[in-house]
């Protein structure tokens, strides 16, 4: 969905990006509304803290049930202001959170469960070790538009149910999701202080900084995340950055070609190719090179564009003019330095104003901007590769590191490459959907950002860990205390000797010469 904010306005105007129709204003939430809200979550959730998690459980699974329900009328509020196509709304907005809810109700209790800490060393034998995972207080969120419904709930729900409070600052370009999910949670017993939305843009997202939450995650652009990293270094906050990426596809000889190219035309194409999971450089095999392009240009040019709304529509606007300005750029440099277009490469203003062609590339290089920065448009750009380390150095030639794809029929080949691609997550004869699997971590390297969201390592996101040690003789002095002396000295020289010696031998008379360690007069 495309905003409009007037000069000096106050309001946020979303409308529908396939038809520029008004669909809501919105007032912008001021800093001082920020800083408000992040106070009343504070205060909350000493008391969400300490809810039992069984209740915070059942919670979810009332959200579950309610989001179940109505999944039609949420995805079509998806729909209305990201302009992406009714059945992605459901497959990868709704059915992602759905099973986001399935994940946390099976795994929470393991999770959060005290974990005892084994001691391996002699000096600390009499001691008990526990593992604790202890909420951090209130937790910044800052969405994207792209996918506004299926990001801010999967982190959302994390962090509730790890008792956090939430302060979510949803993408001005798509806030009527972010509200469906806040009726929602509220509805399923979330207290409202628990659960905050703070609607505006760039400097609403810097006030959410600047208050006193107590960690951010964000998803959005690099040059944000940088920025954001920055002013989070000043004040020693833990973040998790979702930066974005440039996913390479590697298409090998033996790959099946039918499979492949629909796999890479609908990890280019879905969502209008404004996912940072696309596939935005596809390397195939020479051998099958012409073949693949061909499959590719093929399928490119039978889908169909259009709203969303449309059950026939493949493929949605973008989001606003500016990406399809970026659309523009990419590719015409890329056939100004020699690139071929084969399908699409240019707009259909007759569809509506942020409309454009699915395009195929051909013969492109890694010296077009089409190859290096992420282009977030209906874009399949495709080079030749001659080996399998000229496909392997292709794909890590680039400052991301998010995703990406090996295809061939090979499953030990295509695991064995898997293992040398530089990114967070690699497929193998899939793409994209890695997102849709709850128990996966998502996150990347490099300029794709930091940490993860998804799965238990996207809760430990949401949580501190703390150790706890108790000592099993409390009425004994430590070996290790007051006073020393050279005796002290020989004597753990022995004692390091008793454990660690190579020889039999040495660590036996170690034991022996040991003794005065544990027996001597302490302070």
């Amino acid at each position: 969905m495309a905003t409009d904010v007037e000069i000096g306005a106050r309001r946020i105007r979303v409308t529908n990006p396939a038809t520029n129709e008004l669909l809501r204003e919105f007032e912008y939430a001021s800093p001082g509304d920020v800083a408000d809200a992040v106070r009343q979550a504070r205060a909350a959730q000493p008391v969400w803290e300490q809810t039992s998690l069984e209740k915070r459980l059942k919670v979810v699974r009332k959200f579950q049930r309610l989001l179940s329900e109505r999944k039609q009328q949420i995805a079509r509020i998806i729909t209305s202001e990201s302009g992406k196509p009714y059945v992605e709304a459901l497959l990868t907005e709704i059915l992602v959170v759905l099973d986001t809810a399935r994940f946390l109700l099976g795994e929470s209790f393991e999770f959060l469960r005290e974990q005892p800490v084994r001691h391996g060393s002699l000096a600390t034998k009499t001691k008990s070790g526990r593992l604790l995972r202890e909420q951090y207080g209130v937790i910044g969120i800052i969405s994207p538009w792209n996918y506004p419904f299926s990001i801010p709930a999967t982190q959302s729900l994390a962090a509730l149910v790890t008792g956090n409070a939430v302060v979510l600052k949803p993408s001005e370009l798509t806030p009527l999701s972010a509200f469906e999910l806040a009726s929602l949670l509220r509805e399923a017993g979330v207290p409202e202080n628990i659960f905050q939305l703070v609607p505006g843009d760039g400097p609403t997202g810097a006030a959410l900084m600047e208050s006193e939450i107590d960690k951010l995650v964000f998803t959005g652009s690099v040059a944000t995340g940088k920025r954001l990293a920055q002013m989070a270094a000043g004040k020693l906050l833990p973040v998790v950055l979702e930066l974005g990426g440039k996913d390479p596809m590697i298409v090998l000889e033996d790959a099946d070609l039918d499979v492949a190219a629909s796999g890479a035309v609908w990890g280019a194409f879905v969502n209008a190719g404004q996912a940072c999971l696309s596939v935005e450089r596809c390397y195939v095999h020479r051998s099958i090179y012409d073949s693949f392009v061909s499959l590719c240009t093929e399928r490119a040019k039978q889908l169909r564009v259009g709203n969303g709304m449309d059950p026939e529509t493949d493929v949605g606007p973008l989001i606003h003019d500016r990406q399809l300005r970026t659309v523009d750029r990419h590719i015409e440099d890329a056939r100004d330095r020699g690139a071929r277009v084969l399908a699409g490469g240019k707009r259909l203003p007759s569809r509506g104003p942020n409309f454009y062609a699915p395009t195929v590339l051909a013969d492109v290089n890694h010296q077009m901007l089409v190859m290096r920065e992420e282009t977030f448009g209906p874009v399949l750009p495709i080079m030749a590769f001659d080996s399998e380390d000229e496909a392997i150095r292709l794909a890590n030639d680039s400052e991301y590191g998010l995703a990406a794809s090996v295809w061939t029929r090979d499953r030990k080949r295509g695991e064995r490459i898997a293992r040398q691609i530089k990114a967070g997550t690699v497929m193998v004869n899939d793409a994209v959907s890695c997102y849709g699997i709850s128990e996966a971590p998502h996150g990347g390297i490099k300029a794709s950002g930091i940490g993860r969201t998804h799965g238990k390592l996207g809760l430990d996101e949401m949580v501190r860990t703390k150790y706890v040690d108790v000592d099993l003789m409390p009425g004994t002095r430590k070996p290790w205390w007051y006073s020393y002396g050279s005796h002290v000295a020989n004597a753990a020289e022995a004692f390091l000797d008793f454990q660690f010696a190579s020889k039999l031998r040495r660590r036996l008379i170690g034991g022996n010469r040991s003794i005065p360690l544990i027996s001597r007069r302490k302070l």
